[in-house]
């Protein structure tokens, strides 16, 4: 009877230890926030959310898996931009920015058909990489560089026959061989060789603009985005349905005249960066910055790895970074692109709410597109309604997702 009891009592302690281990398992893996649906906290008295955990990666294998809280917003005008913290700051050291390796030589953006390689005295020796002539939405990128360069979509390269933008986020490993680069025109009327190399324009396009190439994939759609087209059409839509909607300070109207005057060839650097225009873009920046400045300076334990951005009521766009570090160094045109957005956009007096923003952040369900390079990064894009989210995931030294990027679809 008590070797009985003794088995009954072994056998309870066993089961409730697995019990207890369970739950852990469940509740304290970072998998588990993922699959559980991101648990979220109620906001502080201070506007700071406390507790927003959310996920990234994919289920079917090793992946990225983050905490982020979201800090106060900062508004200016119709912009508001909530800065998104995390106490985990990774070192992401190991990977090169387009523009600091075009800067320093390491990278190579030419026409296809025109590439160079330089040789080991210093010099540079033309090289036919790629058989067929130049093409609009085509470049060849060489990384000569020491570390696995990441591109972003929307970023600009100037010169060549035309200025281009990036199609989509991607990594490009040491060594890779000369690599056919899918882009956009961003300078529509013009086809004749400017600089022979492209070099770092230190711009990305407007959220719009950025979208057509990213999640539209048109380049009819990028031309007319850039024209202001897009804009204009937001504006009517708005204006016809939203009395406290007023035009936007910078209309398609006046970006029609900025093209006539000084943007013959349609090039979205001439046009925004425009005396017409450019002062204006810089001067919104310019005091967002300084309200964002003090609103994360301070911070203690926690980095900023990413912003929410919202247009007067809605919330339209994410950019958000692996580590601070990979954050600073996309911020300044980052913010730009913000600032000419709510500049072309109608004015609308309604603003969004921290709960807003928390809504947007969760991750979207829907169909799925995936882009992987073995051993190098895995693209995947989720589409649900109007919304669409891109994450770009390197696969070396060990998975890790460096950009997460979130976008409500303006058509």
């Amino acid at each position: 009877m008590f070797a009985n009891e003794k088995w009954v009592w072994m056998f309870g302690l066993g089961a409730t230890v697995a019990l207890v281990a369970a739950l852990l398992w469940v509740y304290g893996s970072p998998r588990a926030t993922v699959e559980a649906g991101h648990s979220v906290g109620d906001a502080s008295p201070s506007g700071v959310d406390r507790d927003l955990s959310v996920g990234v990666g994919s289920d079917s294998r090793a992946s990225t898996s983050t905490n982020w809280r979201i800090g106060s917003p900062v508004t200016y005008e119709t912009l508001t931009v909530f800065p998104v913290l995390s106490s985990l700051d990774t070192n992401t050291e190991a990977f090169e920015t387009l523009d600091a390796a075009l800067a320093s030589g390491d990278a190579i953006v030419s026409e296809q058909g025109d590439a160079m390689r330089r040789s080991r005295d210093g010099g540079e020796q033309p090289t036919t990489y790629i058989s067929s002539g130049a093409q609009v939405n085509q470049l060849v990128l060489i990384n000569r560089g020491k570390r696995p360069l990441l591109l972003l979509a929307g970023e600009v390269v100037s010169g060549g026959k035309q200025d281009r933008i990036i199609a989509k986020d991607r990594l490009v490993p040491i060594g890779a061989k000369p690599l056919p680069l899918d882009v956009f025109c961003v300078e529509h009327s013009r086809w004749t060789f400017g600089d022979g190399k492209f070099s770092a324009a230190k711009t990305m396009v407007h959220p719009t603009v950025r979208e057509k190439a990213a999640v539209q994939g048109d380049q009819s759609e990028v031309w007319a985005a850039v024209r202001g087209d897009t804009a204009a059409a937001m504006a009517q839509r708005s204006m016809a349905s939203n009395l406290e909607a007023s035009p936007p300070p910078v209309s398609s109207a006046q970006v029609s005249r900025v093209i006539a005057s000084a943007a013959p060839t349609e090039g979205y650097r001439s046009i925004y960066q425009s005396d017409a225009v450019g002062p204006s873009v810089e001067n919104f920046a310019q005091e967002v910055q300084k309200r964002f400045e003090r609103a994360t300076t301070g911070i203690q334990g926690e980095y900023v790895v990413g912003v929410i951005v919202a247009y007067g009521g809605e919330v339209a766009w994410s950019d958000i970074f692996a580590s601070s570090q990979l954050f600073d160094a996309y911020w300044p045109k980052l913010l730009r692109s913000y600032a000419v957005e709510a500049l072309t956009r109608p004015a609308v007096k309604e603003q969004v709410s921290l709960v807003d923003a928390r809504d947007f952040l969760r991750p979207a369900t829907g169909h799925v597109r995936e882009e992987t390079e073995p051993g190098v990064y895995h693209w995947r894009e989720r589409s649900e309604g109007h919304i669409a989210e891109i994450e770009l995931e390197a696969l070396e030294p060990k998975p890790l997702t460096l950009h997460w990027l979130k976008v409500l679809r303006t058509s």
